[in-house]
């Protein structure tokens, strides 16, 4: 009997738990899936970050902690993991962020809050250029990134993309120049992890790099923004807009100033939001490859941080 123990918020557990042992039933694993089991008897740890669980020294034969969220900055540093720590790399998170970069970008793009927000009997025809003709970087090249990348140059715009290793995607220009993927671009979109060296990623400087009025989009981490920077970059005109998913502190406070500024969007951190179907099946799948003698997908570079 395989021992999984399910360590996130209790709300979590009915959304969760049927999919779970749906899919263990599916691949045929005898599985025992409880939120309340003996530290020492646990073989895997499918984990929340904002779990009660903070100390993970008794569960001295766990194979594997696999965690439901994307991100992982907040458990890598834990001293008492030393276990294998798996990131949730899911398909319809993949979708989700898809779905919503490109949103906002032909959103932008279209110039389409002139046109939703024109008083009646507004007639102003004015086309925007065609997508070949907007420069689209993308900062941060990973599973999120790629996807989104990729999805943008189908559509015809010219995409550039930044990762501290060079990539090659198809009909996406990559740099390892953080200055030449953004050099006269017309939008930026965040999806760098969060460690120590991408905080402040977009800052004064960088800012400065992109076209005259480009647009922000960040639904990758709070703490990729410079916000002072970015908010004196709004007020100037050097940004046109900023469309926000994610920031410092969630849930955003209420005098904070993106909330106020007219040339910014807030979103509540939906952009790429996990669904227990689909991580259930990532979850599920992990844990046959390991009993199955095969290695664990999705395995975080400690040192890297992602």
């Amino acid at each position: 009997m395989i021992r999984v123990l399910f360590a996130a918020q209790p709300d979590k557990w009915a959304a969760y738990a049927p999919h779970l042992e749906a899919g263990f039933e599916e691949a045929r694993l005898a599985v025992s899936l409880s939120q309340d089991l003996a530290p020492s008897t646990v073989d895997y740890i499918i984990y929340a970050p904002n779990s009660v669980l903070q100390d993970f020294t008794p569960f001295t034969a766990c194979k594997a902690v696999l965690n439901l969220w994307a991100g992982v900055e907040t458990i890598v540093g834990n001293n008492t993991l030393t276990q294998p720590l798996c990131r949730m790399v899911d398909p319809a998170m993949t979708q989700g962020m898809v779905e919503w970069v490109t949103g906002h970008v032909l959103r932008h793009h279209l110039g389409m809050d002139a046109h939703i927000r024109a008083p009646a009997g507004t007639w102003q025809p004015s086309a925007p250029p065609v997508a070949w003709d907007r420069k689209i970087t993308v900062l941060g090249l990973g599973q999120l990134g790629a996807a989104c990348a990729t999805s943008l140059a189908r559509l015809g715009f010219n995409v550039h993309g930044y990762a501290r290793t060079m990539k090659e995607i198809d009909r996406v220009t990559c740099h390892t120049d953080i200055k030449a993927a953004l050099d006269a671009a017309d939008g930026v979109v965040l999806l760098l992890p969060n460690t120590p060296k991408t905080q402040n990623t977009l800052n004064a400087a960088r800012l400065s790099y992109v076209a005259q009025g480009a647009f922000v989009l960040n639904p990758g981490r709070g703490p990729l923004i410079e916000d002072g920077a970015l908010l004196d970059a709004l007020d100037r005109g050097q940004i046109g807009h900023a469309t926000l998913d994610t920031f410092r502190v969630e849930p955003l406070p209420p005098d904070d100033p993106y909330w106020h500024h007219p040339n910014v969007t807030v979103t509540p951190h939906i952009a790429s939001e996990t669904r227990p179907k689909w991580a259930s099946k990532v979850i599920v799948e992990n844990i046959s490859r390991h009993e199955a003698g095969l290695p664990l997908l999705h395995v975080v570079n400690r040192e890297r941080g992602y």
